[in-house]
């Protein structure tokens, strides 16, 4: 089993590939989600503004 971790002496070497690829791997899921999140959020806010601007509109017609 320890030579399965040591890996022929390159054990740095490969867990530092597989550490840096599920950095890339997670932050290629999280990013987007987050950018998706934000997004909505604004579009909610602008709609919400533009229903109020209507709706102040009307009540002063």
């Amino acid at each position: 089993m320890n030579e399965f971790f040591n890996m022929g002496g390159y054990a740095f070497y490969i867990w530092l590939s597989y550490a840096l690829f599920a950095v890339v791997f997670i932050a290629n899921i999280l990013i987007p989600w987050k950018r998706e999140r934000t997004l909505l959020q604004q579009l909610a806010r602008k709609a919400r503004r533009k229903q109020n601007e209507l709706h102040h509109h009307d009540a002063e017609a």
